[in-house]
């Protein structure tokens, strides 16, 4: 487990663990600025969020932060010297994964004692923090009809209905040109059939269009769906065409929606929330304030009986160790490793992607050198509790507490397969300023520091910034960030949703050949 020192921060540069030979600077400091309680007169011009050269770092020796290895010296490195990329070699090195050996049970606090949000009970007993309306399309080819079919419904003419929040279009780029058999399609279809039983949605159209490899027969008997009150089906071949599916879609809404309004919020668990842990446009601060605090949320959401899905598998490599030694079975820790491996020796081969080191060119201006140094980050947001399960891409989520879903690290693909697993909420950090949002899951975003935050404060909910000013702790930030959850699930419309962001962000995984 990552070891995260409550404190609150002050001075020119912020030191995370006793063990560390980097700090990191807490504001731009300039050449020649001394640092007392290092013992060391700056060497270089450090922007904030960069790390400090603590101490004389020899060529090969590891770089550490909160204790972890993130890279290794190229060269001797003076103490006060900035350690960046170009210093810094990304290189494999051999990680204990020790499974279950640092595994502790949550203490749930009674229920007579959990938070409570007001949601919409479902049928099936699932509980959503929306009330919407959803358009699935089986291929690209029937992509433009399920978007018609929802942008027929305007503001104006869903005023007779207010406790409908929307009809949404979940259409994607892929369904025929591919494998028809095997995981490529299989995880096509669960990530559909996810997003078609999702309590965030009263009901749902399904719309083909007849020649597609992803045959709506097909997509409903593999994945047990069935046609009725709340789900509907239409192939554009049979229906007459474009037109005529549209005009069929949208009389079939018609008819839903005084069905879809009779839903009412009521008092319920916490436990019922699920959320989604994203990160995207990291920073220097990412693993000092926003993901921490998001992580202390997850620990406070677990001990109401929720969840919280980790994923991003590419973004937890070089500290996944760290996640093994917290599961609650040596199998779930052999899961992730499974998972691990499989991107490393299968999918990514060869290839300049981030699990081979790589990460983003705005990653490197907001202080991060490589993979290694992001993943540290980005697992934070999980918290420091036990590892209870490991999901791939979109299976359903059942398993409440801390859980890991196997997903790329692009944002959009990340979430879309949490909310297909069951996230009704998604919860997204940012240092440089991603401008996310996701449907029918409302996304939260929480700025790592001040600046970006008064910069678009428009776009994001929370400024965990704060922890860096020195006014708040990271568990102060961790208790606002789950009240804020709670408010959001309650119907609080997030950042995102008044911006009216996640019409297009449903983007299933595309893995397999493509023809």
């Amino acid at each position: 487990m990552i070891e995260i020192t409550e404190k609150r921060l002050i001075g020119p540069v912020i030191r995370l663990h006793p063990n560390d030979n980097v700090v990191v600077a807490r504001v731009d400091v300039g050449i020649g600025t001394e640092v007392p309680a290092e013992n060391f007169t700056s060497r270089s011009q450090v922007p904030a969020g960069y790390k400090i050269a603590a101490r004389k770092i020899l060529k090969g020796q590891p770089i550490l932060k909160y204790s972890v290895t993130v890279g290794f010296a190229n060269t001797d490195i003076e103490a006060g010297t900035m350690v960046h990329s170009h210093n810094t070699e990304f290189r494999e090195f051999d990680r204990d994964y020790a499974h279950a050996s640092e595994y502790k049970p949550v203490e749930l606090l009674p229920e007579s004692e959990r938070a409570t949000f007001q949601g919409y009970v479902r049928a099936d007993g699932k509980v959503g923090t929306r009330n919407y309306i959803g358009v699935l399309s089986t291929v690209n080819c029937s992509a433009t009809v399920a978007h018609k079919i929802a942008e027929w419904f305007t503001p104006e003419r869903l005023a007779a209905y207010p406790n409908v929040d929307g009809v949404v279009a979940f259409a994607h780029s892929i369904g025929c040109g591919m494998e028809m058999s095997g995981e490529p399609m299989d995880l096509l279809r669960r990530t559909m059939a996810g997003y078609a039983r999702h309590p965030n949605l009263a009901a749902a159209l399904i719309v083909g269009l007849g020649c597609e490899r992803n045959q709506l027969t097909g997509l409903m008997e593999k994945e047990n769906l069935q046609a009725g009150a709340r789900l509907h089906t239409f192939v554009m071949q049979e229906e007459g065409g474009t037109r005529k599916t549209v005009e069929a879609g949208i009389a079939a809404v018609q008819a839903l929606l005084p069905e879809a309004n009779k839903a009412r919020r009521e008092t319920v668990s916490a436990s019922h929330l699920c959320v989604g842990l994203q990160c995207g446009g990291s920073d220097g601060f990412s693993s000092i304030t926003a993901n921490p605090a998001l992580g202390a949320a997850v620990d406070i959401l677990a001990r109401h009986g929720g969840t919280g899905i980790l994923s991003e598998t590419p973004e937890i490599y070089g500290v996944e160790h760290t996640l093994t030694r917290r599961a609650v079975s040596r199998a779930v820790g052999e899961k992730l490793i499974e998972r691990i491996r499989w991107w490393k020796d299968e999918y990514s081969v060869g290839r300049d992607v981030q699990i081979n080191g790589k990460v983003s060119p705005g990653n490197q201006v907001g202080g991060l050198a490589n993979i290694f140094e992001k993943s540290l980050g980005s697992s934070m947001k999980g918290g420091t509790g036990p590892l209870m399960a490991v999901y791939r891409y979109a299976e359903p989520v059942t398993t409440p507490g801390f859980v890991f879903m196997d997903t790329p690290g692009f944002d959009p693909v990340s979430a879309t397969g949490q909310i297909a697993g069951g996230a009704n909420l998604i919860a997204f950090t940012t240092g440089r300023g991603s401008m996310f949002g996701s449907k029918p899951a409302p996304c939260v975003k929480l700025a790592t520091n001040t600046p970006m935050f008064k910069r678009i404060e428009e776009d994001m909910d929370i400024n965990c910034g704060e922890i860096l000013d020195g006014t708040v702790s990271v568990q102060e930030m961790g208790q606002k960030i789950f009240e804020l959850f709670l408010r959001t699930a309650s119907g609080e419309a997030s950042k995102s949703e008044a911006l009216g962001l996640g019409n297009h962000e449903f983007v299933p995984w595309q893995i397999g050949v493509m023809s």
